[in-house]
């Protein structure tokens, strides 16, 4: 879906958010992009659809360099992306208006928008919410409206960045069951984090820091082993990880692995 080749982003005065970065994202898979604040992630995915172009080296969104795309509309289309702040993403008075707002500018007709909006509103399960003031929602479901607003334009992919960093526990988990069921359907979903329980549900998880790639793409369990080179670029490891590696156990993912985990110690002991 993605491809990056030795991608170089420069800021007026020269400094570089992205120094070489090389990388590529099949379809459907959902990738993390993992790195402390300044590491270039941010600057990264406004790549992936167009909103930066590289001062160096190439992207190429479904097998087309970015330079191809001369309708820029269109490469929107094919990769949506929800930003950190749900307030800054909702333009209509009504739920069903905003997921409207990116088709009428298409230009669809109207049994086409109502058919996508009904359907991007029950993927992310805010079906029979239509007349509602977004105003009246919460922070996880404001979320929830813009990644439904993305869906309804029928991407490709689905960029997140910091998606669920102004969210409470409870948006968290509501938006991460959304894109867990996307991710099921076979949408490819990058997401821009530093919440290190969020990878849990990745399939890749990949580090950048100082504008380069640390730690290259790899399941979350290999990544979470690598403590060291971790806690070299300021990356938490998960609460139930970090309680793994004081009692002994490494590279647990979750609080049932753990506890498997040390029944298995506690046997081995034992004999």
């Amino acid at each position: 879906m993605f491809r990056l080749e030795n991608l170089v982003y420069e800021y007026a005065d020269g400094r570089r958010a992205l120094d070489g970065v090389s990388l590529q994202v099949p379809k459907g898979q959902w990738l993390a992009v993992l790195g402390a604040n300044g590491s270039g992630k941010s600057t990264l995915a406004r790549h992936l659809n167009g909103l930066l172009q590289p001062t160096a080296g190439r992207v190429l969104v479904a097998g087309r360099p970015l330079e191809e795309y001369t309708d820029i509309q269109q490469l929107r289309r094919l990769v949506g992306i929800v930003f950190q702040n749900p307030d800054n993403q909702i333009v209509g008075n009504s739920v069903e208006e905003d997921v409207a707002f990116g088709l009428e500018n298409l230009g669809l007709p109207r049994p086409e928008m109502r058919r996508r909006i009904g359907e991007a509103l029950q993927m992310v399960g805010l079906a029979g919410r239509e007349k509602v003031d977004p105003a009246a929602l919460s922070g996880g479901q404001k979320q929830r409206l813009a990644i439904a607003g993305a869906l309804a334009m029928q991407p490709q992919a689905l960029l997140l960045d910091e998606a669920t960093s102004m969210l409470d526990p409870v948006g968290v988990a509501e938006v991460l069951e959304v894109l867990r069921r996307l991710h099921q359907q076979g949408l490819t979903i990058v997401m821009i984090t530093h919440n290190m329980s969020e990878v849990l549900f990745c399939d890749q998880a990949v580090v950048l820091a100082e504008g380069r790639v640390q730690l290259p793409p790899q399941p979350p369990m290999e990544l979470f082993a690598r403590t060291a080179e971790l806690a070299r670029w300021h990356i938490e490891l998960p609460p139930v990880t970090q309680l793994g590696l004081l009692l002994g156990v490494e590279g647990c993912l979750s609080l049932p692995q753990l506890v498997e985990a040390m029944k298995s110690k506690t046997a081995t002991v034992q004999r």
